[in-house]
């Protein structure tokens, strides 16, 4: 079975982790900094703040600007329910910007359009979390263009997209947002088992997150209310929760760090072979744009209109014939969840046209051209 995603661990990844274990430190140590400062170096960022998931990141980012009751948080219908639930977990009100339906990204022509319309009505977003769907950056350039405009702040949730770059700077450098979060769970492109980053070039957002994802404890003097009482001292200054990384995960995250650029390229290098590939088939693959480099976490093509109602029955032919293909994502506000929400179907059309026609086909650095001749040779046999 050809999966859609897997983590590539090699000896090298191994001997990191069980050098931790027969280490002092298994759980709070010096790994997670360098990790952190590893992730800070690679994305030319001040600042790295590692946690035990990404939705833990984006939570503590939305936290530390400031997002509470009454607030409102806009994202991307295509994306995992992470990049929403975070707002809600901050008792904010969420809502979506539809895609742009040839890249899956947040349209930057339906966000001014819905940013107009709100500041009419006094419901302007206080936050705009940005999707890097599969590896590709959203137009962050005209995002932060209209954050200015507007006034909203922006975490981009580039969950898919380490090593990705935007005008020849890597994502997570902040030049156009707030905080970026990036995840590494084994289907993505490195991994640290569970975990994630948030990045930010913002002193004060950076020592907020950091107490944030451990209690809203600190032990540093200029952060307490009196004087320490000794080395053991330390306050819990607001409420916060167990969001920390371990050294297990750190050691695994930064010995995968060393691969990053070269699962990167191996993953654009077999995304080329498959735009050939599919290049007789009546499917597209998502535009990416010319100043944008794509990390590649995902690689989805668009079924064409007369093809669009053979979707499930290719997903499960492919599958039963040894592809794991998938699709990503449904779009969240037809989740019923945020149904009890006020959300329904037709609220968002790109998103419901994406979802009628998307397919995900297996991309990981463990593939070889063999596995995309026999995928896209299928493929043409079941259609």
């Amino acid at each position: 079975m050809i999966p859609y995603g897997k983590q590539d661990i090699n000896q090298q990844d191994i001997d990191a982790v069980v050098a931790v274990l027969k280490s002092d430190w298994l759980t709070q140590g010096p790994i997670i900094p360098q990790f952190e400062q590893g992730i800070a170096q690679y994305c030319q960022v001040q600042h790295a703040i590692a946690t035990n998931s990404a939705t833990s990141s984006l939570h503590i980012a939305c936290m530390a600007l400031g997002v509470t009751t009454g607030d409102r948080v806009w994202t991307s219908p295509i994306s995992f329910v992470a990049s929403s639930n975070c707002a809600l977990y901050c008792d904010a009100t969420v809502d979506f910007v539809d895609i742009d339906t040839s890249t899956g990204n947040m349209s930057v022509a339906a966000l001014t359009e819905k940013l107009a319309d709100a500041k009419q009505t006094n419901t302007l977003p206080k936050v705009v979390i940005p999707v890097h769907l599969g590896g590709q950056s959203c137009d962050m350039k005209a995002i932060n263009t209209l954050a200015e405009q507007y006034g909203f702040s922006i975490i981009e949730d580039a969950s898919h997209a380490i090593g990705a770059r935007f005008e020849e700077k890597p994502v997570g450098a902040c030049q156009y947002s707030d905080i970026t979060v990036f995840s590494f769970h084994p289907v993505k492109i490195i991994t640290s088992a569970e975990g994630g980053i948030a990045t930010t070039n913002n002193p004060e957002l950076a020592r907020k997150m950091q107490r944030l994802r451990s209690h809203g404890v600190t032990n540093l003097p200029d952060e307490m209310t009196e004087p320490s009482h000794g080395p053991w001292y330390y306050q819990q200054i607001e409420l916060g929760y167990n969001y920390r990384m371990t050294e297990l995960q750190a050691a695994l995250g930064l010995s995968q760090l060393a691969r990053l650029d070269e699962f990167v390229t191996t993953r654009n290098s077999l995304v080329s072979e498959y735009l050939t590939a599919i290049d007789p088939l009546p499917v597209s693959a998502l535009v990416q744009s010319e100043h944008i480099y794509s990390s590649y976490h995902l690689f989805v093509v668009l079924l064409d209109e007369e093809h669009a109602d053979k979707q499930k029955s290719l997903i499960c032919a492919l599958r039963e014939a040894g592809i794991t293909a998938h699709l990503h994502y449904i779009p969240i506000h037809l989740q019923p969840y945020y149904g009890k929400l006020g959300f329904q179907k037709g609220d968002f059309p790109n998103a419901e046209n994406y979802y009628r026609r998307a397919i995900t086909l297996p991309l990981h650095p463990n593939m070889n051209s063999t596995d995309i001749e026999f995928i896209c040779h299928t493929f043409n046999d079941l259609l």
